[in-house]
């Protein structure tokens, strides 16, 4: 729960308000100004409705997911990895502004809470589409999901506007312009043949993560930098949480349909290994810290995109691996394998750029990740062994890391802080 002892100041002077105020009476009001929070604002964390709306939003990703799977299998992976890529942006993207706009306006009234609820309703039906969208690369459904969810975030932008002032007026109102004239150009996915939509999708990409910079050119939004890393934190280990479900699912048919336990077990086990391994390189350092200024934030946001998407395509590839293991699939064990150490070697250099080389002391730390990575991909060659052998390597990288920490930790040994691995 958001709590705070007193309301901190808002960009123009103005209290903030809190999105869980102490005031048991606040939370039920219909409508109260949606006026700006304070960054230096005490006990931020992630609501319930924030928490809520990230498990809504994971049902598109494990769809886009399975969709990868599918197209994976049937040997179109080109395919399969340019609709996915696709699918995943307009996921990522919408939450990425929620979350942000949340970090800066939240106040928790009826209003605000009802929108955000369109919001997951268009995520889901923005699901519904994707199915559609690999299969015949029809947009229409995505499409209109998209348009419920940025015609939400229109609203709230506008609400915000209507409560600034001076910059921050302009700021909410280019926000909500910008936002709504993207959403125009996203009916080229619709309108436009086939073969344009690629283009479409590029472009488009391109204006869309240009509205933020656009937008806060003059005037910042109060984002909290500790909220936001939470938030990105918690997406990322429901995200890691997903990849572990597909994959048991996956194990557990290929046992029950098939009696493969001696096959499925090591690529099980280097799963379970990769996604452990994982989720410790991401927490192991304190981000929030590094989270000073627009310039840094938006590149550190942005870079999510890759870590997202990578961190469920490792759950898409030990799919894979599974069905070529139990002979579901005519792909073959180098092929299967790819799936597994490609999206894995990409989450661990993404995380190294984002998060780990400004904690890194020496260029031994420096180098574990991105040793890490070139290794799990040599892995891709070991035949049967590849997925589990990734996953050992991705274990000695958090070992190695803890150990050169635990070497500069010692007496005489340089400084301390949070660097392994």
């Amino acid at each position: 729960m958001t709590s705070s002892s007193a309301p901190a100041p808002g960009p123009a002077g103005r209290p903030s308000h809190p999105s869980h105020p102490s005031r048991p009476s606040s939370a039920a009001r219909l409508v109260r100004p949606l006026t700006s929070r304070g960054r230096g604002e005490a006990h931020r964390v992630a609501s319930p409705l924030e928490l809520f709306f990230d498990l809504c939003f994971v049902v598109a990703v494990a769809q886009a997911g399975v969709e990868l799977v599918q197209a994976v299998a049937e040997g179109r992976a080109g395919h399969g990895i340019l609709d996915y890529a696709m699918a995943f942006f307009a996921i990522w993207w919408a939450w990425m502004n929620f979350a942000w706009f949340a970090s800066a306006y939240d106040n928790d009234d009826v209003l605000y809470r009802v929108v955000t609820l369109v919001q997951i309703a268009g995520v889901l039906v923005l699901a519904a589409g994707i199915t559609r969208a690999f299969a015949s690369h029809d947009f229409l459904v995505v499409w209109l999901g998209y348009v419920i969810m940025r015609l939400a975030m229109v609203f709230q932008w506008l609400r915000a506007a209507r409560w600034a002032e001076g910059g921050e007026r302009r700021m909410a109102l280019r926000y909500a312009g910008g936002v709504l004239l993207c959403q125009v150009g996203w009916l080229g996915l619709v309108l436009l043949p086939e073969p344009a939509r690629p283009w479409v999708f590029l472009v488009m990409a391109v204006l869309e993560l240009c509205v933020p910079l656009y937008a806060e050119k003059d005037a910042k939004s109060s984002w909290h930098p500790h909220h936001i890393a939470e938030r990105y934190g918690l997406f990322t280990i429901i995200v890691l949480g997903e990849t572990i479900a597909s994959a048991t699912v996956a194990v557990k048919s290929g046992v029950e349909e098939h009696d493969a336990l001696g096959e499925l077990l090591p690529i099980a086990a280097g799963g379970l290994l990769i996604v452990f391994s994982a989720w410790w390189i991401y927490f192991v350092v304190p981000i929030h810290g590094h989270l000073r200024s627009n310039r840094q934030s938006f590149l550190w946001g942005y870079g999510h995109y890759l870590v997202f998407a990578s961190a469920a395509a490792i759950g898409a590839g030990l799919e894979v691996a599974v069905d070529q293991a139990v002979g579901r699939t005519r792909l073959s064990v180098l092929e299967a394998s790819a799936a597994v150490t490609l999206p894995t070697a990409l989450y661990l250099v993404t995380v190294w750029a984002l998060h780990s080389r400004h904690f890194k002391v020496g260029i031994a730390q420096q180098l574990v990740l991105p040793g890490t990575a070139l290794l799990v991909i040599c892995c891709t060659f070991l035949g049967a062994w590849a997925v589990l052998s990734a996953g050992l390597v991705s274990a000695l990288a958090v070992a190695t890391g803890v150990t050169l920490t635990a070497h500069r930790a010692a007496p005489g040994g340089g400084e301390t802080g949070p660097h392994d691995s």
